[in-house]
């Protein structure tokens, strides 16, 4: 009996040592994919998740995904969050991915994220073409229409640009520009450098392939796209010189930034942005965000997003490069520069901040303390009663406009202070008005029910009450955003991105009375319009 009892207690120890065995290997096994499912779930997260989470993941905007984070969440956790998206800002996707797709990449990010290649000058030269000889350059426009009341706006998942007529509402011209154009700008005004081309005829597109275009609005639709390079696997913002000559594009990944030529967008000089960040630690993917000209100087103001710092690139002498490097905070996104020029305000998104830099100066002047996630696209100013000149955000983790001082001359005692705040139905991406308008306008795009999403809101700037939501559309996948007024500040243009028909032009921009709030027409025949800028306003800096 004694033998009996040690055997069956052996053999009981034995089966929990074997079932014990079989659930750690259950939990201890590598998420895998199939070779095809592994490549597509990489381009997924390369078009839709790497600008907030990083190519390598490490967060940045949205939060780390490397796999000792992911692995932690699960499976069937991870496929709710990105199906249905975060209250802290992040879309749903259950209309974007099939189940199939959400399922693999769920997969994917528990995996160890592949390291893509880097980029040298050679190969970006190689990428260098020219569709119009500098030459055939025309001495004037071939066209009798308003080109400086255009619109240029942002086709993303077509890979086009489209040019649309402001004053006639008609789409001039599509035109083929890579995947997912970022940004567009143009050449603009400065006060100290002067340029031999006129002003606001180029303009320059960025991809979210780092792909470059050369756009000459004088041209007739087939002619205007007159060069391109590619600078990077995945950038985000471009910039004019003051005088003309130089093109600068920022790289994700590479992280560097690269000036061009700007007649011919030949490469000239690359610049790594990998470095120490404020917590002095090295960062590999310090990536480059926003860049601009800052228009009283001959520099450009690059944002790196993962150091936290803010670098004033002057381009009088490309060869000797100075670059003076300012701490501030991270992750840093995108912003807008004062009425004055001087100063430029910038979202660190991750540090709920404002941060602003003068330009004049080069140094950081202050750090202004937001809500969650501060992201005011190209931001906003005005004037208000209390506190005189003021710039606003709005917020991809709450519904909330935060508004402060930005005339540290005029009114000292409200500079860099909070002014006020507006709380709207959800958060949003970008704020937009006129200084002819008594209005400013707020998207919602970052809330996940498809009412709010679909609206924007409109407050007074005297009485700072919103006076009303607007309900850009209510077709099913589709999403209102990105507010731009046209040259005299009469109209406000909104978009209406077709999300989930994002291969087809369903999509359409609605034009709105500035004045009284109502709608006036739609221009449709456009695949997910998302930014667009009008021609006048950016060379004049009207934000």
């Amino acid at each position: 009996m004694k033998k009996m009892k040690i055997g069956l207690s052996m053999l009981g120890m034995t089966a929990s040592l074997f079932a014990a065995s079989s659930v750690f290997n259950i939990v201890a096994a590598e998420p895998t994919l199939s070779e095809a499912d592994f490549e597509k779930s990489k381009t997924l997260y390369f078009q839709r998740c790497a600008g907030c989470h990083g190519v390598l993941r490490k967060g940045a905007t949205g939060k780390s995904l490397e796999p000792a984070n992911t692995k932690k969440k699960g499976q069937q956790r991870l496929e709710k969050i990105i199906a249905y998206g975060t209250e802290g800002g992040m879309n749903n996707f259950d209309d974007i991915f099939s189940k199939k797709e959400i399922k693999d990449i769920s997969t994917y990010i528990q995996m160890e994220p592949p390291i893509p290649p880097e980029m040298s000058l050679a190969m970006m030269k190689k990428h260098t073409k020219q569709y119009v000889a500098l030459k055939d350059y025309p001495k004037k426009p071939k066209h009798g229409r308003n080109w400086k009341n255009f619109f240029v706006v942002i086709e993303r998942d077509a890979g086009k640009a489209a040019i649309i007529d402001g004053d006639k509402k008609e789409i001039v011209a599509h035109i083929d520009t890579g995947y997912a154009v970022h940004v567009i700008k143009g050449s603009e005004h400065h006060k100290k450098d002067k340029s031999e081309d006129v002003i606001g005829r180029f303009w320059y597109t960025i991809g979210r392939d780092g792909k470059v275009n050369k756009i000459d609005l004088w041209q007739t639709p087939d002619k205007m796209l007159v060069a391109e390079t590619k600078m990077a696997y995945d950038a985000r913002d471009i910039a004019v010189s003051g005088d003309g000559k130089y093109v600068i594009a920022g790289g994700y990944w590479p992280p560097h930034f690269v000036i061009m030529d700007a007649k011919t967008l030949d490469p000239l000089k690359v610049v790594s942005s990998r470095g120490i960040n404020v917590d002095g630690e090295y960062v590999n993917e310090a990536r480059v965000a926003a860049i601009y000209t800052t228009p009283n100087e001959s520099t450009f103001i690059v944002a790196i997003k993962e150091l936290g710092q803010m670098w004033q690139v002057d381009y009088s002498d490309i060869a000797n490069l100075r670059i003076e490097q300012m701490d501030s905070a991270k992750f840093l996104h995108d912003g807008f520069f004062d009425p004055s020029g001087r100063y430029f305000q910038i979202a660190a998104n991750a540090s709920n901040k404002m941060v602003v830099i003068d330009t004049k100066e080069r140094k950081l002047e202050k750090m202004i303390d937001v809500d969650k996630l501060p992201h005011p696209g190209p931001g906003a100013n005005w004037v208000d009663a209390k506190c005189g000149p003021v710039g606003g955000t709005t917020h991809l983790g709450v519904g909330l406009v935060s508004v402060w001082g930005n005339d540290p001359i005029g009114h000292p005692d409200q500079a860099w202070k909070l002014c006020y705040e507006v709380e709207t139905d959800g958060p949003g991406a970008f704020i937009r008005t006129h200084e002819n308008s008594k209005y400013v306008w707020a998207d919602q795009l970052k809330h996940p029910e498809p009412e709010v999403q679909q609206s924007v809101q409109v407050f007074d700037k005297k009485t700072h009450e919103i006076v009303k939501t607007i309900r850009v559309t209510e077709e099913e996948g589709k999403a209102a955003l990105h507010m731009e007024f046209n040259k005299g500040g009469t109209e406000v243009w909104v978009s209406v991105w077709n999300r989930t028909d994002s291969k087809n032009p369903t999509g359409e921009i609605v034009v709105y009375d500035a004045k009284t709030l109502k709608e006036i027409t739609r221009i449709k025949g456009l695949t997910t319009p998302t930014g667009k800028f009008n021609v006048y306003n950016r060379m004049h800096h009207k934000t």
